[in-house]
């Protein structure tokens, strides 16, 4: 009674919010699911029939809102059947669902069968059901669903069927007239690409066998075949697509948006096949964004913006795109770009024929503001609660730019009444308003102010006006360097030169986001207005500026570099430790190796032991000192913030012989050049250009087609030369993804991952010398290099950089323990395949092939992994499993071997691990990893650039002795390997001679410091290992031999 109770509570309280917030799809979501829940199949009915008057849906609310209208009618009644009929028609509108298009052709057949049959057919429903309007209404349903090239063909079908019934009731004088339709409906067909051509044909022959003569049969088919090649040729062309959208995705929108790439890029698109995908893309999307899935409502949004602007593009008729953006309005009400679209519509149509006094029930000089206003009043666009969640800011910018924009340029033309100014002014005031309080952010790129400003200064000549502008938009955006920009290009454009000077030295030592690009706009307005002293003087008060801002770049190093050591440190405790080399640290560091309770390494400085403070941290002597804050502000600097996917421009087709300075002498006007790197390959010579700020690369572009020494060159963004491809067989090596992706274009780099942390690392990124042959190799997405296993490609846009890397794989992965030696992958897919779709089972062997009891399944999706741990203490196979997140960077105590020899972790590690020499200094370590693997089991490889040396761990002594003893050099990169031993036998290393002397500023406690499992108990040696001799002191020197991590080692790290 009690749940009863709070079930009503809980649906009057969403009523209400309902009431408020009519268009929020989520609510409506939950309306249906509580009324489901409390058994209350009325006000699911209800909920359904809501959410459809306000909002556009699929399916799933169609369907069963039909079906239950359908069960309570008397189809026998023309008011209910028309009724009937309306909810078809709507449904139909929304998004494209050949479902329902089939139950509509269905209804409309069984009704036209009822009513036909009746001697008198009721008034009320006209020529309704006639088999004139019937086929004519069956027509336009079939159209709606035939751009979907595999299931149009249950529509037509449908169709079809129908229309033999209808030949073979029909009086002998009617038939010819029936006869020729039907044809022409083949023949139409058969032009159209679609799945079942075969089956098309087969019909049409089957028809002409019946229907027409003997002697015309032969002439017929072989016109129809004719005709019908394009349309098959159109669709195989397309078939590898079509097969990747019906594979078993954990989400199949990024096939439709690679297929939609591919299909909209060339010069003269196939409408037909584009409007298709178009409708088919945006269902799909429809379909996802109710789960919540990923990004699944920009996605929708995104795609309603491409439909229409491809519409309009290829000149499709102003009815129709009305029709198309009012369905995008009702789909996405919260989308700003769909709405600034409807709007401008509007203010064409109106400028187009001035003289239509009224459309849609309104004059046309209000049309776009009643549409503006009916924007405005879903709530969608004003955040009304200031500790509700954020607004888009990006969604409402558009909104008010097309409206104001409209207003505008009516004033210009003459249309605008004596308010019409004041009405723009509000119109653009409340749209800052709207944007300021959407979210803290804001709109960085002040487009409304920008506008604001113009219009002070342009249409009405109030300068102070503009300025005020400017102003408030300063005092909101405080440490942003552009707002103060743009805030002194106003004051410097007016002549108040004074005030923008005072602007700069106010701000010059305010803690702006990038304080350089205000004083070099100083410097600018001095060299351009300024005197001798002011220049000077400027100079004098952007260098102290500088020394406060690099004083306090430093404060922050330190905090960053402290908490990355921490956490570094964490990481070393963690991970199976590899020996550094000895040029990369001037002295080793002492590190604990026991696996019982380890305890603090000791320390030979004569500073007390006990806690350390935070500022002792960093004190380390002399040149030292100062490299490491040097390294650590350039960490800061640099690296934090470089962005070399969005800075970076690739040049192809340079002539022979292109210096570096020829380059620099291309983009010298686009801004500051980070880096150069030229290239010969064998056909071409090509240049990689880095820029220092992502700002310069769009000037950077218009570079395209300018000539160096004559020779025409070509400029693009890196990355849309580059594929990310994974989801290949584990076997898949470099040469083959060369083969592979060759046939494409020519290849200027694959780059593989690291497999330091995570061994089933299967991704990598081919770049191209041409977007061109980029876009031809996406055909390879969904190509199967073995059964069910399809290659995904796409191309490698940072802006999708999550979805396209394995960085959350750990958190889609868990970890399976506790199993019966008897388990296998089916079973474990069955306790699994409930969560989510399962990416991969790895179930652990020993060297035998035995299991060890656990295993690893990945999923798709991370939400569907945590939802797995719900299956900690499973019984499978009357053994109860324990399920946890995956950590792949935590190694296993007890890894074969190491209780017979008696070595530590460590030392166990090193003594299975070789030193590789004489790498490239550009060397891989993926590659590297693959070229060793063809000779031994390579566990992981860490290579060191700055030596040109690597540390290789193999899965025992056995496998690095297989390199070691190798006849023959390794050739990697045209360079013959030279392959050592890592580690010196055990018996070298317990008769350590002294301790170390070392007396550096520091000492790091040993990462694994705190007690552990074990608690007490020292780990025991090995059988036959000698007792050690010198206490504590020769632990410290046995890590000092074998390269401990020290706190160099986590500088370099973070460098």
């Amino acid at each position: 009674m009690d749940d009863s109770a709070d079930g009503l509570d809980a649906l009057a309280n969403l009523l209400t919010e309902l009431s408020v917030n009519s268009f929020d799809i989520n609510l409506h979501v939950q309306h249906i699911n509580l009324a489901r829940s409390l058994d209350m199949e009325p006000q699911v009915v209800v909920a359904q029939e809501m959410a459809a008057s306000y909002l556009a849906v699929g399916d799933d609310v169609w369907l069963p809102l039909i079906q239950a209208k359908t069960s309570s009618a008397n189809l026998e009644n023309p008011a209910d059947v028309l009724e009937v009929l309306e909810l078809y028609t709507r449904a139909a509108v929304d998004y494209l669902s050949v479902p329902v298009l089939q139950k509509h052709i269905e209804f409309l057949v069984d009704r036209h069968a009822y009513f036909s049959a009746l001697e008198v057919p009721p008034e009320e429903l006209g020529d309704h059901f006639s088999t004139a309007w019937t086929r004519e209404a069956i027509s336009e349903v079939v159209s709606k669903g035939t751009g979907h090239l595999t299931k149009s063909r249950y529509l037509w079908e449908l169709q079809r069927d129908w229309e033999l019934e209808v030949i073979e009731a029909s009086p002998p004088a009617e038939r010819p007239e029936l006869i020729e339709h039907l044809e022409e409906l083949h023949l139409t067909r058969l032009q159209q690409p679609h799945a079942g051509h075969e089956e098309t044909y087969q019909s049409y022959s089957s028809f002409t066998t019946k229907h027409k003569p003997a002697t015309e049969y032969e002439a017929l088919l072989v016109s129809a075949s004719k005709l019908r090649s394009r349309a098959v040729k159109e669709y195989e062309r397309r078939e590898p697509s079509e097969l990747s959208l019906v594979r078993k995705y954990s989400t199949s929108l990024d096939a439709y948006m690679q297929y939609l790439a591919v299909e909209r890029k060339g010069k003269s698109p196939d409408v037909f096949i584009v409007t298709g995908l178009f409708e088919r893309s945006i269902s799909e999307a429809a379909k996802c964004r109710l789960p919540s899935e990923g990004n699944a409502e920009q996605t929708l949004r995104t795609l309603w913006v491409w439909y229409i602007d491809f519409l309009r593009g290829q000149g499709t008729d102003e009815s129709d795109l009305a029709r198309t953006i009012k369905r995008a309005t009702r789909s996405v009400p919260g989308s700003g770009e769909v709405w600034a679209r409807y709007i401008r519509h509007l203010e064409r149509r109106a400028e187009a024929d001035p003289e239509d006094a009224l459309m849609d029930g309104s004059e046309n000089e209000s049309i776009s503001v009643d549409a503006y206003q009916r924007a405005l009043s879903m709530n969608l666009f004003t955040k009304t609660n200031p500790k509700g969640p954020d607004l888009d800011p990006e969604q409402i910018v558009p909104l008010v730019l097309a409206r104001a924009g409209a207003e505008k340029r009516a004033i210009e033309a003459g249309r605008g009444d004596e308010n019409a100014f004041s009405t723009l002014i509000k119109v653009v005031e409340d749209g800052l308003v709207m944007v300021r309080q959407a979210s803290k952010a804001g709109d960085p790129r002040f487009r409304l102010e920008k506008f604001l400003s113009e219009l002070y200064l342009s249409l009405a000549d109030v300068v102070d006006a503009a300025i005020a502008v400017w102003a408030s938009a300063a005092a909101h955006y405080k440490s942003s360097w552009a707002v103060w920009v743009a805030y002194t290009d106003v004051l410097i454009r007016t002549d108040r030169h004074d005030a923008a000077r005072s602007n700069f030295q106010d701000v010059s030592t305010k803690n702006l986001d990038y304080p350089e690009a205000l004083w070099d706009a100083w410097l600018s307005f001095e060299h351009a207005h300024g005197s001798l002293t002011s220049l000077e003087e400027a100079l004098a008060r952007i260098e102290r500026a500088r020394t406060q801002v690099e004083a306090r770049r430093m404060r922050d190093a330190q905090k960053s570099y402290q908490a990355a050591q921490y956490a570094m440190e964490q990481q070393a405790a963690s991970a199976s430790a590899m020996s550094v080399p000895a040029n990369v640290t001037q002295e080793a560091i002492p590190a604990a190796s026991g696996d019982g309770m380890d305890v603090d390494a000791p320390t030979t400085s004569a500073q007390p032991q006990g806690k350390r403070k935070a500022s002792e941290e960093l004190e380390v002597d002399g040149s030292a000192s100062k490299k490491v804050l040097i390294l650590m502000l350039i960490c800061l600097l640099l690296g934090y913030r470089r962005d070399r996917e969005n800075c970076t421009v690739f040049v192809a087709g340079l002539p022979s012989g292109t210096s570096e300075e020829q380059l620099k002498a291309l983009f010298k006007d686009c801004g500051e050049i980070r880096d150069i790197k030229i290239t010969n390959m064998p056909e071409t010579l090509v240049a990689t250009v880095e820029f220092a700020a992502r700002e310069s690369v769009p000037a950077a572009l218009t570079k395209d087609k300018k000539r160096i020494e004559g020779t025409e060159v070509n400029v693009h963004l890196a990355w849309r030369s580059t594929l990310y491809v994974t989801n290949f067989p584990e076997k898949t090596d470099d040469a083959a993804l060369r083969s592979l992706f060759g046939q494409y274009g020519l290849i200027f780099d694959v780059r593989w991952p690291s497999k330091k942390f995570k061994a089933t690392r299967r991704f990598c990124y081919v770049q191209f010398t041409s977007p061109a042959s980029a876009e031809r190799a996406l055909e390879l997405h969904g190509h199967e290099l073995e059964p069910e296993r399809t290659l995904s490609v796409y191309i490698s846009n940072p802006e999708r950089k999550k979805e396209r890397s394995d960085a959350d794989a750990d958190e889609r992965e868990v970890y399976v323990a506790g199993l019966s030696k008897f388990t296998n992958k089916e079973d474990l897919r069955g306790v699994f395949s409930r969560y989510g779709a399962i990416k991969d089972i790895r179930l652990a062997e020993d060297k035998n092939g035995q299991l060890k009891g656990f295993a690893f399944v990945e999923f798709e999706n991370e939400a569907d992994a945590r939802a797995a741990l719900t299956a900690n203490n499973y019984e499978l196979k009357k053994r109860r499993i324990a399920v946890t997140i995956a950590d792949t960077r935590v190694r296993s105590k007890n890894r074969e071997g190491w209780a017979e020899s008696g070595l530590g972790r460590r030392a166990e590690a090193r003594n299975r691990s070789v030193r590789v020499r004489k790498l490239p200094s550009d060397t891989q370590e993926g590659l590297l990893h693959q070229t060793l693997e063809k000779y031994a089991t390579v566990i992981r490889t860490e290579f060191f650039a700055d030596i040109g040396e690597a540390v290789v761990e193999l899965a025992n002594a056995a496998e690095s002795g297989k390199l070691l003893l190798l006849s023959e050099p390794i050739v990697f990169n045209g360079r013959n390997l030279e392959i050592s031993e890592e580690a010196l036998s055990s018996s070298t290393r317990t008769q350590p001679s002294t301790a170390p002397t070392s007396t550096r500023g520091f000492v790091p406690r040993a990462a694994a410091s705190r007690p552990r499992a074990g608690l007490g108990r020292a780990r025991k040696p090995g059988i036959g290992a000698p007792k050690p001799q010198g206490g504590a002191a020769d632990e410290t020197q046995e890590s000092a031999k074998f390269g401990g991590k020290g706190q160099d080692d986590f500088r370099k790290m973070l460098g």
